[in-house]
């Protein structure tokens, strides 16, 4: 197997024996290392293969004008625009197989610039000090970025940063060995979902598009799977997307931490792939679990999904602010649309005798949700319910018609 060649970005003016200690190990096993400095103020103790200078350039910037700004922050973000850009081109031009970039909280905000510049199913790795913390939001994580715990690493080596470091250089460069890149040559659908409890549909279409040669990759919506299911809408990567589960978007205009960011519900609009869209599970904002329950949901009904997680079911009005937050997305769409609208209930625990069924609810959403949707969405009438059969058939028979008409690539 052809050796692989990570690229290490870091502050080498201040972590010069962390990020030598990086190199070593990934040479040692049998790796390529190609180094990237974004420092500003000082210089590393031997060159880079990727200056300072080289970073700053690359971004239409220039060291001296970071310097010049008098401010740290902007200072990196100079940086960061500079990483990201060099990074995105290297790879193009096939220089290197997966990143590696390690740094406190400015390193690790420059590090998310840098890997979501990267395209899915290139390996990389953020060492950092603030890894898995709520100070990064889940917008800004690539789709398949790995973080590992800077355990004891803030100032100097030590035998505690050392085992962080060491594990880190070899999941980067194992990754860059064994990934398995996308493959290209079948159209992909990227489909949502929130698990097979409450949202059963999948289970019939994904055979049945993949019958009709697509591939369907679908997304657990739940935060991080929207995020990276938008991550892909806005790179271009879907042939069509069947969005049938859109709770996420509830959970960010009502204040959830358990969020896809703003821009839910927009990327696969604003690049103009075809959309068809259910607003599956609307009707609950996710929670986390742990944590007590805020005050605002106190009077709510609410189901306990497991330690994790916990479902808030919303009142009219709360749905009615769901209804037209969908519909504020769709707005922006430059491709088709068309929205799937049961009659019967968006998942499984509203339907009738369910324990969290109510009618009213569920036609004051779809009454203020066909009211507000835009001229240019179509909309679909099911007399039945998101989990049924005629869900999925009347899904399929609309994909097909537009595939038909030539609107889905295939």
């Amino acid at each position: 197997m052809p050796k692989k060649t990570i690229l290490i970005v870091g502050t080498f003016d201040t972590k010069d024996d962390e990020l030598g200690f990086l190199a070593d190990v990934i040479r040692d096993q049998n790796g390529h290392v190609l180094t990237m400095d974004v420092s500003v103020l000082g210089d590393p103790s031997k060159p880079t293969d990727y200056s300072k200078h080289d970073v700053a350039e690359e971004g239409d910037s220039s060291i001296e004008a970071a310097i010049a700004s008098g401010d740290e922050n902007q200072a990196m973000q100079i940086m960061a625009k500079g990483a990201s850009l060099l990074a995105a081109r290297l790879y193009l031009e096939g220089r290197y197989d997966g990143v590696i970039v390690l740094g406190g909280t400015m390193g690790t905000d420059l590090a998310l610039d840098v890997c979501s510049a990267l395209p899915l199913g290139v390996p990389k790795y953020i060492v950092s000090t603030v890894s898995f913390s709520p100070l990064i939001p889940a917008e800004r994580l690539a789709a398949d970025t790995q973080m590992i715990l800077w355990a004891g690493g803030l100032y100097g080596l030590n035998s505690v940063c050392k085992a962080s470091l060491s594990q880190a250089a070899g999941a980067v460069l194992g990754a860059a060995s064994a990934v398995v890149a996308p493959d290209r040559t079948k159209p992909l659908i990227g489909m949502t979902s929130l698990g097979k409890s409450a949202l059963t549909y999948m289970v019939r279409l994904k055979p049945a598009l993949e019958e009709r040669g697509f591939e369907v990759a679908v997304f657990h919506a739940t935060g991080m799977g929207g995020r990276a299911f938008e991550s892909l809408a806005g790179q271009g990567e879907f042939a069509c997307v069947f969005d049938f589960c859109t709770q996420e978007l509830g959970n960010h205009i009502h204040g959830s931490n358990i969020s896809a960011g703003a821009g839910r519900l927009t990327n696969a609009g604003l690049n103009g792939t075809p959309q068809l869209v259910a607003p599956g599970c609307y009707d609950l904002v996710d929670i986390i679990g742990w944590q007590p329950l805020p005050e605002k949901w106190a009077n709510h009904p609410h189901h306990a999904h497991n330690r994790l997680l916990t479902s808030i079911v919303l009142d009219q009005e709360e749905r009615k602010a769901v209804a037209r937050a969908h519909s504020a997305q769709l707005a922006r769409a430059t491709g088709p649309v068309a929205v799937l609208l049961p009659s019967d209930g968006l998942g499984e625990w509203d339907r009738e005798g369910a324990h969290l069924h109510d009618s009213a609810g569920l036609s004051a959403f779809l009454s203020e949700l066909e009211a507000s949707l835009p001229a240019h969405v179509e909309t679909h009438k099911i007399s039945g319910h998101i989990n049924d059969p005629v869900f999925a058939e009347a899904a399929l028979s609309l994909f097909d018609s537009w595939c038909a008409e030539g609107k889905i690539a295939h």
